[in-house]
């Protein structure tokens, strides 16, 4: 079960090269067009209101986004290309089915749980980006290394959904695949250079409509054709129904997938970014209850698609010529979702499908590649090494930073093959490493020392799984194979050992057992340690802003150590 694949996207469909649909075509430049001006729109809006291009502003939009907007940007950063492609290509897909389809559930649960438990904390600190409480917790540098396993999941999801849109337009239009891929990363990053996480915002809210509306008019076409079977008949648990076949012996392997969604689905900057730019602590809450529920109703359509897909008679269809072959027969399985738009419905439908599709890949591409930027710009260029940086060449530098992570995106979405697989694997190091640590930030008190032994033990225990995606073969032989859930042990290994090593270490320097020179990371532990209150954000002792003294350190309090950041860089 959940195979993972690696292999070029081809730049033909079904390998023959086929001619343009124009007008399919100038529907999506038109479809591009209106995204661009709403983004240029919502841009110049808030300048001439006096918003100006601040870096704090580009990245969390002046925190005045109510309710309304920021429920919708938050699901349609959700509701990606990846989101309702990989979805339908889950369902459709014969070792799958809905039973193994656990993504939508997974991520609705995420949602759900980082409003109940982080939402409120994040807003009320006043935090910029999800790594500040790390870096103010665990120091500048160890805060930036836990960006990596940040940034590798946001391009990996970039790269989904980008990956995504070419399918799409390739069956629809039939136009290449690289040429959509580059062009689609293109339009989105026009937009968030010119206007950041304002355009962005308010782009998601046509362009979550556009997915609505899109998905919901293709259904109805695309049951009634008479190609289709009932797809209540086809629905039976077992070999070719789209519920899927529940397999024992693949338990565990299901559990690990589940709470990887589950508790993986936390720890995402395309999140907080939605979080910290909300008006309120209280609405930032709001807005994620909203949109685990969007996203759950958003799964439907694609759900539908899928059983259809399965229920389809290909033989009475011009599906490749004509000649029988099913998506499945030729391993294209992740093209179902466009496939079923082109073949079962009116070409008027299909091309509003392809709107949906296109605001879909969009809605999340321009998010994704504005969150990775901002961490960068702040939580890395900034704080480790330009800490006196302008505000000109701060903005500068993000905008460097976001044409490069698009284009790494882009190159990632033309190699790798499963839309589904990758939109999964997303949350892998994301899980294993950066869940654990911002929970123990956010309720425990982890140093930098525990920090760095956990990072480096989950690392070596979830790469020693292996990674089918990656053709990375196990060098770690865990009980039961594959069925082993060693993704959740990994996890909570870097968990335990955070703890573990923090509480001995501090304990040592408490103790008297270790000395205050000893202290190799400047983590103030023989001083009571550092914090990530915002009420003791006062430097107190006088740091440069990574924890190295300027003069003498007085005796405080625990709950008044240095913070690890400037006073000039305080949220």
């Amino acid at each position: 079960m959940l195979p993972m694949y690696v292999v070029k996207i081809q730049s033909t469909i079904c390998g023959k090269s086929m001619a343009i649909n124009v007008p399919g075509l100038i529907s999506v430049i038109v479809f591009y067009l209106l995204i661009l001006g709403i983004g240029i729109w919502a841009a110049w809006s808030k300048r001439k209101k006096g918003a100006g291009q601040k870096t704090e502003t580009i990245m969390v939009a002046g925190r005045d986004i109510g309710v309304f907007v920021g429920s919708f940007t938050m699901t349609a950063t959700w509701v990606g290309g990846g989101y309702i492609n990989g979805t339908a290509e889950s369902v459709y897909t014969s070792s799958y089915g809905l039973l193994w389809t656990q993504a939508p559930v997974g991520y609705t649960i995420a949602l759900v749980l980082s409003g109940l438990f982080f939402a409120k904390r994040m807003r009320e600190q006043g935090y910029v980006t999800m790594i500040d409480p790390l870096q103010k917790k665990l120091g500048r540098r160890m805060g930036g290394l836990l960006f990596l396993p940040a940034l590798m999941g946001e391009l990996l999801w970039s790269a989904s959904i980008l990956s995504a849109l070419g399918t799409t337009l390739a069956v629809i239009i039939k136009l290449d695949v690289n040429v959509s891929v580059c062009v689609s990363a293109a339009i989105a990053v026009l937009y968030t250079l010119v206007g950041g996480l304002y355009s962005v915002a308010y782009t998601d809210v046509i362009q979550l409509i556009c997915i609505f509306l899109g998905l919901w008019l293709s259904i109805p076409f695309a049951m009634t054709n008479d190609a289709v079977t009932s797809i209540s008949e086809t629905a039976y648990s077992g070999p070719g129904g789209w519920l899927g076949e529940w397999d024992s012996d693949y338990t565990g392997e299901w559990i690990d997938f589940a709470l990887l969604l589950m508790f993986g689905g936390i720890p995402w900057q395309v999140y907080y970014q939605r979080v910290l730019s909300s008006d309120s602590a209280k609405h930032a809450q709001i807005l994620s209850f909203v949109a685990a529920f969007g996203c759950l109703v958003m799964a439907i359509p694609s759900v539908l698609i899928g059983a259809i897909g399965v229920s389809t008679n290909w033989t009475m269809t011009k599906y490749f010529d004509g000649n029988g072959t099913t998506p499945a027969d030729i391993d294209e399985e992740r093209m179902i979702l466009p496939i079923v738009l082109q073949y079962l419905t009116p070409t008027a439908v299909s091309f509003i499908g392809l709107g949906a599709v296109s605001a879909a890949v969009m809605s999340s591409a321009d998010s994704s590649v504005l969150s990775s930027s901002s961490m960068f710009t702040r939580n890395i260029y900034k704080h480790v090494f330009r800490q006196n940086a302008s505000e000109t060449e701060l903005i500068w530098v993000m905008r460097a930073t976001i044409f490069v992570n698009a284009a790494i995106s882009t190159i990632l979405a033309l190699t790798i093959k499963s839309v589904y697989d990758l939109f999964v694997l997303c949350s892998d190091f994301i899980y294993v490493i950066l869940f654990p640590q911002l929970v123990a930030v956010m309720y425990l008190d982890p140093n930098t020392y525990g920090s760095l032994c956990g990072f480096i033990i989950g690392f070596i225990l979830r790469l020693g799984g292996g990674e089918q995606a990656f053709s990375l073969d196990p060098y770690i032989y865990y009980p039961g194979g594959k069925n082993f859930p060693f993704r959740t042990f990994s996890m909570c290994m870097t968990f335990i050992t955070t703890l573990l090593v923090s509480y001995g270490i501090r304990q040592l320097f408490r103790s008297g057992y270790l000395k205050a020179k000893h202290d190799i990371f400047d983590c103030k532990l023989a001083y009571g340690g550092r914090t990530i209150d915002n009420t003791a954000m006062k430097d107190v002792t006088g740091s440069n802003g990574d924890g190295r003294k300027k003069q003498s350190l007085p005796e405080v309090s625990s709950g008044m150590q240095n913070t690890g950041f400037e006073e000039e860089t305080k949220i």
